[in-house]
């Protein structure tokens, strides 16, 4: 044995002769097809005539953005449509919480007022039983006077300043002024019930046979003008000056006078030194 038998040999194995001939055929067949093909193309070309319409994007975008717009005005309208909702809500409540209010305040002057209903029933309820009261006094008053009227002439000088020891005229006088106490005071009132201040002078000194001025200028100069520290039971007091006077009112004694005042005190019992009088009148 050789001793190169064992290395391989180095040569290419021969291909076989049908894989040969079929590459040949295939390969000579491409040339030859290319061949037809180059020299018939010419000759048989025609121009393009024919045109393909292609879809155009613009009509897409018109449509989606007719669609966003679209979207964008339903989406305005149901914000519209909120807020005109919130809106109504709102002055709904407005609406009702001032309905509220005004429903406690009508509460409150309901009751207010049943209270001052019931404050001036009570009150004229009051006053009937002190009218009662003083239309007795009256009463016996005008009793006991009736016989000492004529009797006036007799009575002394020097009346006592307390209106517990008054007699004669100066006692029906000073009676009939304390009777009134708690009377009503209206401008222009002569009673029985209601006066002012001249109009409880006139009706004072009327039960004593006297009829006086209506009005208080002329009341404060009916008789003679008399010191304030030299008064007596009966005497008139008035306030301004002589024949130009505001307001008068009756001594009673002890340093008081009844006086109609004004609205708001109606007939009233007071001390000198609550209104200091400018001056007097004695008529008796």
């Amino acid at each position: 044995m050789s001793h190169t038998a064992h290395i391989p040999s180095h040569r290419k194995p021969r291909q076989r002769a049908s894989k040969t001939a079929l590459r040949a055929g295939v390969a000579g067949g491409f040339l030859s097809t290319i061949a037809v093909a180059g020299a018939a193309g010419p000759a048989q070309a025609e121009p393009v005539t024919q045109t393909i319409e292609m879809p155009t994007i613009a009509s897409g975008f018109s449509a989606a953005a007719a669609a966003s717009a679209e979207a964008t005005q339903q989406l305005a309208l149901d914000m519209e449509k909120q807020a005109d909702q919130d809106a109504a809500a709102e002055k709904a409540a407005k609406t009702a919480k001032k309905a509220h209010a005004e429903a406690v305040r009508k509460d409150e002057a309901k009751k207010k007022a049943e209270a001052a209903a019931k404050a001036k029933a009570e009150e004229e309820a009051k006053e009937r039983a002190e009218r009662a009261s003083r239309s007795t006094e009256r009463t016996t008053l005008s009793a006991s006077t009736g016989t000492s009227g004529s009797s006036s002439s007799d009575s002394s000088a020097s009346a006592p300043s307390s209106s517990s020891n008054v007699s004669g005229s100066a006692a029906s006088i000073v009676a009939f002024a304390k009777a009134q106490v708690g009377d009503a005071y209206v401008s222009g009132g002569t009673g029985p019930n209601a006066w002012d201040c001249s109009g409880l002078v006139q009706a004072a000194y009327r039960t004593a046979g006297i009829d006086l001025p209506r009005v208080s200028q002329a009341q404060s100069t009916y008789g003679t003008q008399v010191s304030l520290d030299n008064l007596q039971p009966g005497d008139i007091l008035y306030w301004g000056g002589a024949g130009s006077a505001y307001h008068v009112a009756i001594y009673v004694g002890g340093g008081q006078f009844v006086g109609a005042q004004n609205s708001s005190t109606g007939t009233v019992q007071r001390s000198m030194d609550y209104d200091r009088p400018t001056g007097a009148v004695r008529v008796l």
